[in-house]
């Protein structure tokens, strides 16, 4: 198994991010404008879409401005049954984001790709909570063909 594995200081209180991760308007601003379902309740769908394609995340795990854990139940087959995990913490004036997409069978080109993706819009997220304007596709950072 391989992993994803980011981590983002962010000039805000944790209850913002945490906002940010489970509300559709957080979601759109940071992520994708083509966000849909319940992010705030365990169990919830959340539904994101892009040109080449989208992603359904099942939410798993919820602690108020410190954990958000979704399982990947519907996209691409790399995805499928992996986890995306977001631990929030305090160091000084930022909140702390570890992010993690974690259980990729293996390595594979699209994992690459996706790591740096996941990069650019956990910058998208800081700009979102510490400014008010995230870049959510389709105005992202473009790196490659899979975009």
């Amino acid at each position: 198994m391989a992993d994803i594995l980011h981590r983002v200081g962010i000039e805000s209180p944790a209850a913002e991010v945490y906002t940010a991760l489970t509300t559709t308007g957080g979601l759109t601003g940071w992520w994708t404008a083509d966000t849909q379902g319940e992010g705030d309740g365990l169990g919830g769908v959340l539904r994101f879409r892009f040109e080449a394609g989208g992603f359904d995340m099942k939410v798993v795990e919820l602690r108020p401005a410190e954990h958000v854990r979704w399982e990947v139940v519907d996209g691409p087959e790399e995805w499928i049954g992996t986890h995306v995990d977001w631990n929030l913490g305090r160091a000084g004036d930022r909140t702390i984001v570890l992010f993690k997409h974690e259980g990729w069978r293996e390595p594979v080109p699209f994992m690459h790709h996706c790591s740096t993706k996941w990069a650019t819009y956990l910058m998208s997220l800081k700009s979102l909570v510490e400014t008010g304007k995230g870049a959510p596709h389709p105005h992202d950072v473009k790196i490659d063909d899979w975009d």
